[in-house]
């Protein structure tokens, strides 16, 4: 699946995956997952998203830009190749 990442999480977690790179980064505790890519805009994602205390889903925006940074990663690098990103759960 070239150009497409994926997103998803678990307990605590959000994993956004491409080319065999995973970055795991820790998110809110009541987080459920995640439901619809809104907008992926080179680094930045729109998402909706599911939470135990609310019924509706709730709007989240991710910036990987910061992640990678603090990675000492090649953003340009990592995200251009990316065309799409979908969600994705086992």
């Amino acid at each position: 699946m070239e150009g497409i990442a994926i997103l998803s999480s678990f307990p605590k977690y959000t994993t956004f995956s491409y080319n065999g790179t995973k970055l795991t980064f820790r998110t809110c505790n009541n987080l459920e997952k995640y439901t619809k890519i809104i907008l992926w805009d080179n680094g930045y994602i729109e998402v909706m998203a599911k939470y135990c205390h609310k019924k509706e889903e709730i709007e989240e925006y991710i910036d990987l830009e910061p992640i990678l940074d603090g990675l000492y990663m090649n953003k340009e690098e990592f995200l251009n190749p990316i065309k799409e990103v979908r969600i994705e759960y086992v």
